[in-house]
C-alpha cells in the first residue's frame, strides 16, 4: 500500500512540475510576444507565480512528509507574496518614467495635478 502511495505521489509531482514548466513556458512566450511594457509585464507577472507555485507543489510531492517539504511551502510562500509587490512596483515603476501606452483615465495624475494646485 505504501509503495502505491508512493508512485500516485511521484507521478503527481512530476504531472504538476510538468504543468508548471508549460506555465513558465508560456510566460516567457508572452514577454516576447507582446506590444508593450505593461503587457510584457503581465504576462510574466502572472505565470511565474502561478508556474512556481505548480513546480513547488510537484516537489512538495515527490519530498514527501520532511523537512524538506516544509522548506518549499515556506518558498512558495515567499514566492506567493513577493512576486506581486514585485510585478506592481515594476509596473509602477514603468508607469512613471512614461513607459508604454498611457491608461485611458489616469488617476494618478489628476491627483498630483489636485495636490500641487492646493496652497
Amino acid at each position: 500500500m505504501i509503495e502505491a502511495w508512493n508512485l500516485i505521489c511521484l507521478i503527481l509531482g512530476w504531472i504538476l512540475i510538468l504543468i508548471g514548466s508549460g506555465f513558465i513556458f508560456i510566460g516567457a512566450l508572452g514577454v516576447l510576444r507582446m506590444p508593450d511594457v505593461f503587457t510584457r509585464q503581465h504576462a510574466a507577472g502572472l505565470t511565474d507565480t502561478l508556474g512556481s507555485g505548480f513546480i513547488l507543489g510537484g516537489f512538495i510531492l515527490q519530498s514527501g512528509f520532511s523537512q524538506t517539504s516544509l522548506k518549499l511551502g515556506l518558498i512558495f510562500l515567499f514566492i506567493y507574496f513577493t512576486s506581486p509587490v514585485a510585478a506592481h512596483a515594476l509596473a509602477y515603476a514603468a508607469y512613471s518614467r512614461g513607459q508604454g501606452t498611457p491608461p485611458v483615465e489616469d488617476r494618478l495624475k489628476a491627483k498630483e495635478k489636485a495636490a500641487s494646485n492646493t496652497p
